[in-house]
């Protein structure tokens, strides 16, 4: 009887979980964002432009 009330209980998801999996890929999320600000801003600072094209200049 324990075993198959296992089963039941492991696809319900109680609202704390669930609120701490979305603060998890809110987390995620910022991290995205930030990395790509930080991209944006060293570009900023080495080329003085943040045109995508100038980008061409580091595959030679």
């Amino acid at each position: 009887m324990a075993f198959s009330k296992m089963f039941v209980d492991a696809g319900r998801v109680d609202a704390a979980s669930a609120q701490l999996f979305v603060f998890f890929i809110m987390v995620v999320a910022a991290a995205e964002v930030t990395v790509g600000l930080a991209v944006i801003v060293m570009m900023y600072r080495n080329a003085h432009s943040v045109d995508i094209n100038i980008l061409n200049r580091l595959k030679n």
